[in-house]
Formats: structure tokens, C-alpha cells, sequence
């Protein structure tokens, strides 16, 4: 069966997302962060609702969304991807202000446009990134993380 939109030499998307998910918990372990998967918290703009961000730590006050997403094969930008990245912006802006919020995405350098894709979303979609998120950049090969944009402001309050 063809499957266009499936990452070459994975088993499906679903599973390339969990692999990525364990990476990153692993790594913030390591950090000394202890992290729960699908974090509850209430998220909304006149209510409020629950809401599963992929980790959090109510203690440290810290909420991460995690996105393996790669360049197309054509080193195109995969844009059905990157609005799943919007959406997590907009979810981390309704999210309490006492929260640090990290999105934490899959570092992956397109040589046709001399950039990773991390950096491509920065640049193109600053306008819809708050103030108060980081986005972290994963090198899955050498197992290390790099800080794209600090956050500007977060009350650890």
C-alpha cells in the first residue's frame, strides 16, 4: 500500500512522533527534570477547559509540546506539519502565564535552503510565536539540544 505522506523506513507517522516523545523525555531526565506525559491543565480564553499538553511538571511549572516533523523530500516545507506547530502556539498561548512553555521539535537542516526547520518556523511564523514560549531544537544524532528562542518573559509564579 502507498502511503506518500509516511516518513521513509518508519513503521507509521504515530510511531515516529512516540520514538521522538521518549527521546525527550529521556533527555529532560537527564537534565533533571522529571516530566509527565499528556500533561493536564486547563487551557481557554473565557472558560476554561483541560487540555493534554505531550508533558508537563505541575511543580516546576513546566508545560513541552513535541514536534518530529522533517523537511518534505524535496526539502519543501511540509506544511500541513508546520500548522499543527501554530496550533500548539495558540494552545501555549491560552495556557496559564505561570507556566514555561517549551516546543520542542526534531532538528532536521534542509541544505537546499541553508536552514533547519526550526529556524524556517521562527523566521516565518515569529508574529504567531508568544513571547513567553522557548522553542528547543533536538539533534537526534548527538543526542543534545540547542535553544532557538528564548522565551522573553514567563512568570515562575
Amino acid at each position: 500500500m502507498d502511503k506518500p505522506f509516511q516518513r521513509k523506513g518508519a513503521k507509521s507517522n504515530t510511531q515516529v512522533g512516540n520514538d521522538f516523545e521518549v527521546k525527550v523525555q529521556q533527555y529532560f531526565e537527564q537534565q533533571g527534570l522529571h516530566l509527565i506525559q499528556n500533561f493536564d491543565v486547563n487551557i481557554g480564553i473565557n472558560s476554561h477547559k483541560p487540555h493534554k499538553f505531550d508533558f508537563g511538571n505541575s511543580e516546576k511549572k513546566v508545560l513541552v509540546e513535541c514536534k518530529a516533523h522533517t523537511w518534505t523530500e524535496g526539502a519543501n516545507v511540509p506544511s500541513a506539519k508546520i500548522t499543527t506547530w501554530d496550533q500548539a502556539m495558540f494552545y501555549f498561548y491560552v495556557a496559564p502565564i505561570s507556566y514555561r512553555k517549551i516546543l520542542f521539535v526534531q532538528r532536521d537542516f534542509s541544505q537546499k535552503r541553508v536552514e533547519t526547520l526550526g529556524e524556517y518556523y521562527i523566521r516565518t511564523n515569529y508574529h504567531l510565536i508568544p513571547e513567553d514560549v522557548e522553542i528547543w531544537e533536538y539533534d537526534e544524532i548527538n543526542s543534545s539540544a540547542r535553544v532557538l528562542k528564548y522565551a522573553s518573559s514567563y512568570s515562575s509564579s
